[in-house]
């Protein structure tokens, strides 16, 4: 599976590709809102190794996929189907290096459409510790809506976290088309 944007090359991680991914989250703060922390020299073979096994989407396996911008990955798309029928969560890591560039809208837009028209799942959702505002404001810009605040009811990294929960379907996508949003 490969994906074309303007910009970007969307497709399922190569070998090649673990020291532009360890540079992504070989970082504090990239990995601050994520469920892990932090990639080492001693795991990140390990944790890559993940990433390539995962090249195909599945009801039993994520897909992960590299976003290239000239051959250099600067985010990780992930997708998997969720216990409830026809719908599937999204994830994203993009490194700090190209925030504010547009780079994360481009790719999380084009992978939702490929979902919904290609895959034909029925809802896209996105789940993300409430305090992740760049998160936040990206779901917001690819459409998505805010349907839920929990309080207090993870726990993460030694703390409990608020989640807060988007959600989409194709409907959804179809309207902020319509409108001309910047999706």
């Amino acid at each position: 599976m490969k994906l074309q944007t303007d910009r970007l090359l969307i497709k399922p991680f190569e070998t090649n590709h673990l020291n532009d991914v360890f540079k992504i989250y070989n970082d504090e703060t990239t990995c601050q809102f994520l469920l892990h922390g932090k990639w080492t020299d001693e795991n990140k073979e390990r944790k890559f190794k993940k990433k390539l096994k995962h090249n195909q989407l599945t009801k039993e396996n994520t897909l992960n996929l590299a976003v290239l911008v000239d051959s250099e990955v600067i985010g990780d798309l992930s997708v998997w189907y969720t216990d409830m029928k026809d719908t599937v969560e999204i994830g994203y890591t993009f490194s700090k290096s190209v925030s504010g560039k547009g780079y994360a809208t481009e790719a999380v837009s084009a992978l939702i459409d490929y979902l919904f028209e290609v895959v034909q799942v029925h809802r896209i959702q996105a789940n993300l510790d409430a305090r992740n505002t760049a998160s936040r404001n990206l779901c917001e810009r690819v459409g998505m809506r805010k349907e839920a605040h929990f309080v207090q009811d993870f726990w993460n990294k030694g703390e409990w976290t608020d989640s807060i929960v988007f959600g989409m379907l194709k409907s959804d996508l179809e309207n902020a088309k319509d409108k001309n949003l910047d999706y």
